[in-house]
């Protein structure tokens, strides 16, 4: 990975959750929900991506490199050692930039575009609307949005938090 880029990942089956909020958080996550071990490594290596699993298996197989191995079934602690393993430092201009479907980024949407695509109420109170040019779904800030927005600063403060551990070589703590 080159000095200041974010990194790019391939989530395999176990982690559906994790790959969405990725998304959201605006990194390139692909997530694959069926193939062997091997295929799955190899997508891996073609695409340039970290290979991120719960498979001690998969990630204990000679030719897995750049595999990272999460321990824990919770989500967020899933993101705390996945901060930690890359360094990630989350960047809230990044977040809700790719569809959280398709990892495709999210690009403008004019009102006037949009007027026939959402709800006539949501047209009247809303201004700014994006699309997402892969799959065709229209976002707008609406109010399951406050929602998502506190559960992505609660990722943005357990980064913090874990990368401060990881500094001081103490465990990160239980996360909610």
């Amino acid at each position: 990975m080159r000095q200041g880029s974010q990194p790019r990942f391939l989530l395999d089956v176990m982690l559906g959750s994790l790959a969405r909020w990725l998304r959201l958080l605006g990194y390139d996550t692909l997530y694959f929900n069926e193939g062997e071990d091997s295929v799955l490594l190899s997508r891996a290596r073609a695409r340039r991506r970290l290979l991120v699993t719960r498979d001690r298996e998969l990630a204990g197989r000679r030719d897995a490199k750049g595999v990272i191995l999460l321990r824990s079934p919770q989500l967020c602690r899933q993101w705390s050692e996945l901060v930690v393993a890359c360094n990630l430092r989350p960047d809230r201009n990044r977040l809700m930039t790719r569809c959280g479907d398709c990892n495709t980024r999210i690009v403008p949407l004019s009102r006037e575009a949009a007027r026939r695509r959402v709800p006539p109420y949501v047209h009247a109170t809303r201004r700014r609307f994006r699309r997402c040019p892969t799959c065709d779904r229209v976002f707008w800030r609406a109010t399951h949005v406050t929602g998502i927005a506190s559960r992505l600063e609660k990722f943005l403060q357990a980064a913090r938090l874990s990368r401060a551990r990881a500094a001081t070589g103490r465990r990160a703590r239980r996360l909610p």
